[in-house]
């Protein structure tokens, strides 16, 4: 069996999320393995190396799959006849063959997301980018955004899944900047959980410094907080 990596990079507006799901929900997943599926003339199962939820992007998501190695494909001719059939809103930007140990999820040392935030309306760029009227501290922000850094019991800014055991995880970096007319919120991390980039992002413009370091020592945040709009969240990177 090859196992072949690929790079992608998606508009997530009008699917369900990267995973793939039962009934005729569409999801990145399954145009992609029902394409890869029909080219090569098998199964492909795709693992990813991030769930992105409804509605997020990605630059850079990663994933593997495994074929028969008795498959004449050269990668070239398989990325231009994938990228062919794809919707315009997905596309493959890069595919090699990588050892049989490798697994988009589980060799990741390091995701990096990037949240954009309009300070202004726009009728083109909202589709990739939140949206708040107030104009953004950034000062005020960087300081909240320091809090996150270092290894936290995340839970009380993320969204419930009873499939996730540990909900610690590790922040290299965060922090904020304006773009024009865009602010910008990256972080990096060794892992993410379920809506927990746009629960940051939300807590941060509603919070005061020492705030975020409450929160995640004593595992109480506000109530009912929202999360921020997952138009402006991409999968930025992911590095192995």
């Amino acid at each position: 069996m090859r196992n072949i990596r690929i790079t992608i990079e998606y508009d997530g507006t009008d699917y369900a999320g990267w995973q793939k799901q039962p009934g005729e929900v569409k999801t990145v997943q399954g145009v992609l393995e029902m394409t890869l599926s029909r080219i090569v003339q098998e199964h492909v199962r795709l693992t990813a190396a991030g769930r992105t939820d409804r509605g997020v992007h990605a630059r850079g998501q990663v994933a593997n799959f495994r074929i028969a190695s008795r498959q004449d494909w050269s990668l070239e001719r398989l990325m231009h006849a994938v990228n062919c059939l794809l919707p315009s809103t997905i596309c493959v930007t890069k595919i090699e063959t990588v050892p049989d140990d490798f697994h988009a999820r589980y060799s990741a040392l390091l995701r990096e997301y990037r949240y954009f935030m309009l300070e202004k309306p726009s009728a083109i760029q909202r589709r990739f980018a939140g949206y708040t009227a107030a104009k953004l501290d950034l000062e005020r922000l960087n300081l909240c955004a320091g809090e996150l850094l270092g290894r936290h019991d995340f839970s009380v800014y993320s969204r419930d899944n009873q499939d996730v055991q540990n909900s610690f995880c590790t922040v290299y970096s965060a922090s904020w900047w304006r773009a024009e007319d865009m602010a910008v919120f990256r972080i990096t991390a060794n892992r993410f959980l379920r809506t927990m980039v746009r629960y940051l992002v939300s807590a941060q413009i509603d919070s005061s410094p020492g705030d975020l370091s409450e929160a995640l020592l004593t595992g109480k945040g506000r109530e009912n907080p929202m999360p921020a709009d997952p138009a402006g969240l991409f999968l930025w990177r992911v590095e192995y």
